[in-house]
């Protein structure tokens, strides 16, 4: 059997309300290069070679000057659109609501293009070198048997925080096998002089481990996640339509956990120990930064990513 190469899908559809702007193609540099540069640089080293944008329309002609249109001679490029009215007939749509239905949703937009396997990231996320590469060579090497084999890199929850605010993170309990257990998306994370605190209410906070595992959304997945993805959708609208018609979410880890829960698939779970840098505040742009302008100099990263 001939696998098919993986690709990479990047969710860049995201509303960037609390960074106050199109974060997805704010530059990151004095070269202007913007956070998917590096993702696709890192990415591309790694062996992938074909790129799904997930964007929203009303963003797509700045989106394609910015980085869709200098990436399709890198890449070969795709485009989905994530849209809130791409959903099941006879759903209706909430007043007022504004906001992308959730991660897990926006691979369901890429139903119709994805073939085989993929990797996923955030648009907005510094992930590492390395972590391209292990997903990479993972879901090279691995295909669905009598369970769906997926992987997701994880990373040490005190290199994910910012100084500015909190952050949705999905915290891992992770077996000495290095597979997923269970994953809970934690909308309220925020660091503390002890390490990291969540909430649920904005009120009681709980310490969380030094070191927890938690997900950045760099998953890797074979095609087999799109049926089951769709297989949830209903159930989820039904729920979050009456609960929080404006601003309930499909998260990728929800549907991983029920995918656990059924012993269906099973995850194997990628550490790596790279720092994470990103903008989900305006004011985490200079961290991110210098990080990247100290990278350059330590031959990391070329100072002209694609030699412009």
């Amino acid at each position: 059997m001939i696998m098919k190469k993986p690709v990479l899908v990047i969710m860049a559809a995201g509303m960037g309300s609390r960074y106050g702007g199109l974060k997805q193609i704010d530059p990151i540099d004095n070269d202007g290069h913007i956070i998917i540069d590096f993702s696709i640089f890192d990415a591309k080293r790694a062996g992938f070679e074909e790129v799904i944008f997930i964007i929203k329309r009303e963003i797509e002609k700045d989106f394609k000057d910015t980085i869709g249109n200098r990436m399709s001679k890198i890449m070969k490029v795709h485009y989905a659109y994530q849209e809130i009215n791409d959903i099941p007939l006879g759903n209706i749509i909430p007043q007022g609501r504004q906001k992308p239905w959730g991660t897990a949703h926006a691979i369901y937009c890429c139903r119709d293009i994805i073939e085989g396997p993929f990797a996923v990231i955030n648009a907005d996320d510094y992930y590492g070198v390395e972590a391209f590469q292990l997903i990479y060579d993972y879901l090279l090497k691995h295909v669905d048997d009598t369970q769906y084999r997926y992987a997701m890199v994880g990373y040490q929850i005190e290199k994910t925080l910012t100084e500015n605010g909190t952050v949705a993170r999905g915290v891992c309990e992770v077996n000495e096998q290095q597979n997923l257990v269970n994953i809970i998306e934690r909308t309220k994370i925020k660091k503390t002089a002890h390490g990291a605190a969540y909430s649920e209410d904005d009120y009681t906070w709980y310490d969380l481990p030094s070191q927890t595992t938690v997900s950045m959304n760099l998953w890797g997945f074979s095609k087999s996640i799109i049926k089951e993805i769709n297989d949830g959708l209903q159930s989820f609208l039904d729920d979050g339509l009456v609960s929080n018609p404006l601003k309930c979410e499909y998260f990728i880890p929800s549907v991983v956990s029920h995918l656990l829960a059924q012993k269906k698939a099973t995850v194997e779970v990628l550490t790596t120990k790279d720092q994470w840098y990103g903008v989900t505040y305006k004011e985490d742009k200079p961290v991110i930064m210098k990080a990247i302008k100290d990278m350059k100099t330590s031959g990391i990263y070329p100072q002209k990513l694609w030699g412009e």
